[in-house]
């Protein structure tokens, strides 16, 4: 028996040794309290329950699989993979399905948003050219990184779909950050925005776009329009209080006043039935995540590994910003979900995917550059 048992516990630490137990639990906590709050905005729908639990089923796979993949591999593979995910981007502009006011690829049995894929390749096809090169990066590895940053982002925004185009760049943004990229880049963008703000209003901006940026300004001048999603939302949380209404209680998302209630605006959901202190919670559960992917970057001798993973740990910090902002009236709302707590499937594969190229970066730490 004892043998059989040390068999075992040797089996299960061959299969789990690449898996970054804290990193690891802060995730399936997020799930969770992803599937409670779910649960309860969907009516208690068990469909819709048990297709996001097969989802996360699907995403810790992929987070186990990439977790054993050796860094070096995954540096190797990324332009094949950054190749690849180019394509449905290219596709959805002609095949796309409308769906939530963006375009999908309707594969029959789910939804793929080509988008998503970006948020974990366009990182790390960054992170491949610029290690290639002597960092900080010169003017030229700027200039071929925004490149690389630019193409995913246009194709995105011809979608259109704005919000997740600004939140794909700001992936391959922060990768030119950590790599050393100077400041001025950073005053010079701004500049750029600011200068073409006005173009961008007149010619570029669709007339959805323009209500989400003047509704942000003033949500009551259309409070039965426009302005409806922020004010419901943001009843939501104040009814929540300190403690919240209670599990399945809350009346806003249950009479549907709350907009998106279990997709963009599911975290108002949480925040009305679980008060202040289930945000806190949560909240702090995204902070530990994102630290921790900071942590294993610091960790990091591969300079692919290290720029991958502080890129990943900050991207999920802006997601959970900009859609606490959204839903808070702070930012307009630009339908961006909270990650792992929002319904879809894309979205959470991805992101659980990134989590297990972190890991990876954790588990072979000790590989050098090549």
């Amino acid at each position: 028996m004892n043998v059989i048992l040390r068999w075992l516990l040797d089996l299960l630490q061959r299969f789990t040794r690449t898996l970054d137990w804290p990193l690891l639990g802060a995730l399936l906590a997020l799930m969770g309290i992803g599937l409670a709050v779910l649960y309860s905005a969907g009516g208690h729908s068990q469909a819709m329950l048990t297709a996001q639990a097969l989802r996360y089923g699907v995403g810790l796979g992929a987070l186990w699989l990439l977790s054993r993949v050796p860094v070096l591999t995954l540096r190797a593979i990324t332009p094949l993979g950054y190749g690849l995910s180019l394509l449905p981007l290219v596709a959805v502009l002609f095949m796309g399905t409308g769906r939530h006011g963006q375009h999908w690829i309707n594969l029959g049995v789910f939804y793929l948003q080509p988008s998503e894929l970006m948020k974990l390749s366009l990182p790390m096809m960054t992170a491949w050219y610029l290690n290639r090169a002597p960092l900080p990066p010169s003017i030229t590895g700027v200039l071929v990184g925004l490149a690389i940053i630019g193409l995913p982002t246009g194709l995105i925004m011809l979608q259109p779909d704005l919000g997740t185009a600004v939140l794909v760049a700001a992936s391959g943004l922060f990768v030119l950050y950590l790599a050393g990229m100077s400041w001025w880049w950073f005053v010079a963008a701004f500049g750029a925005l600011a200068a073409a703000a006005p173009v961008a209003w007149f010619w570029l901006l669709m007339p959805y776009q323009k209500d989400r940026l003047l509704m942000f300004l003033d949500p009551e001048q259309d409070p039965l329009g426009a302005g409806w999603n922020i004010i419901q939302s943001k009843i939501a949380i104040g009814a929540g209080g300190l403690r919240g209404m209670g599990w399945g209680q809350g009346s806003q998302s249950h009479l549907n006043y709350v907009p998106e209630h279990t997709t963009d605006f599911i975290f108002a959901v949480l925040a009305e039935e679980f008060g202040w202190l289930g945000v806190m919670v949560t909240l702090a559960l995204y902070l530990f995540v994102v630290a921790r992917c900071l942590w294993i970057a610091a960790q990091a001798r591969d300079g692919f590994g290290r720029l991958v993973a502080g890129a990943l740990g900050l991207s999920l910090f802006v997601y959970v910003l900009v859609n606490g902002g959204m839903i808070s009236g702070l930012l307009p709302v630009v339908g961006v979900p909270m990650p792992l707590l929002s319904y879809g499937g894309t979205a959470a594969v991805s992101l659980l995917a990134g989590m297990g190229v972190v890991m990876s970066v954790r588990a072979h730490a000790g590989a050098r550059r090549a």
